[in-house]
């Protein structure tokens, strides 16, 4: 499992822990029923401390991406697509955010963004 964690970053360790497992998942290089390290593994590897990848998988078990098995280990878990479009809108809301401040800066009106998008939206077709 491709883990890079940095620890300058103002998002905390877990958290990136936790997002790289998801985005693992959600591009299918992690797939369902699928192993993952054990906390103490995936501590022993990035050299993080155990309760911080405890925190990490807790979280990722809450939100349904991740199954423990006693005495078994950790597994991905089946895909619900709910929770993928969940986070898929969730990506676009982060996005379109990011447009409508750069618009509202430099008075980008609403229609400009709109012939943007069915731009690229008829050259997926």
């Amino acid at each position: 499992m491709k883990m890079i964690i940095s620890n300058s970053s103002s998002i905390p360790i877990y958290e990136q822990i936790k997002n790289s497992i998801i985005k693992q998942i959600m591009d299918d290089e992690l797939k369902e029923d699928e192993a993952i390290p054990s906390i103490r593994n995936l501590a022993q590897d990035i050299k993080i401390s155990v309760m911080t990848i405890k925190k990490a998988y807790d979280e990722l078990e809450q939100e349904g991406y991740i199954i423990s098995k006693q005495g078994k280990g950790t597994f991905v878990a089946p895909k619900n697509n709910d929770l993928a479009k969940d986070k898929a809108q969730k990506d676009i809301e982060e996005h379109i955010s990011k447009i409508v401040d750069i618009a509202k800066k430099y008075d980008i009106k609403k229609e400009e963004i709109m012939e943007i998008y069915d731009f690229f939206n008829r050259s997926e077709e």
